[in-house]
Order: C-alpha cells, then sequence, then structure tokens
C-alpha cells in the first residue's frame, strides 16, 4: 500500500469523520474549497488552495466540500499501515 493517494471531492460530496490511530494524515489542498473537520463534536476549519492540514495520530478528521468545483488534495499518511476507522 502506498502512503499517499492524490484525491478529488466533488461539491457536495463528503469524506466521513475518521481516524488513523497508528499514524497522521497529512493533506496538501490542490484546488477548490471546502470544511475540514476536526473533532467528534463537529470543529471544523475552511480549507482552500495552498493550505496543508495535519490530522495527528488518532485525531478525527473529514471533509465537506461546499463550494462550486471540485476539492482536489493530496493526502500523505505515515506510516502506510496507519490504520484506518470510521468515527460515528
Amino acid at each position: 500500500m502506498r502512503p499517499w493517494s492524490l484525491g478529488a471531492i466533488h461539491p457536495g460530496q463528503v469524506i466521513r469523520p475518521h481516524v488513523h490511530p497508528h499514524g497522521q494524515d497529512t493533506w496538501t489542498i490542490l484546488a477548490g474549497n471546502g470544511r475540514y473537520l476536526t473533532d467528534r463534536t463537529g470543529g471544523s476549519q475552511v480549507i482552500t488552495a495552498g493550505d496543508v492540514v495535519v490530522a495527528e495520530v488518532g485525531q478525527v478528521h473529514g471533509v465537506v466540500n461546499e463550494g462550486g468545483e471540485p476539492l482536489l488534495f493530496i493526502s500523505v499518511v505515515s506510516p502506510g499501515e496507519a490504520g484506518y476507522e470510521l468515527v460515528e
């Protein structure tokens, strides 16, 4: 499994809140904008092209594309076997 991926979130799409229990996830936003979810209680921050956001080990994160164009990003999860668990 490679530790990075290129992603596209279309307008209205969501990456559900989740954690990587054994690693961190660093996102570089290439285009578009949205809301980066930062905790279990609905906390979030606006993200836009050029931003870098980091979810530390076990930190809840996800994304909502509230814009009118695809949100493009590169995600680097380290280590590659960081795991993935959805958060309710």
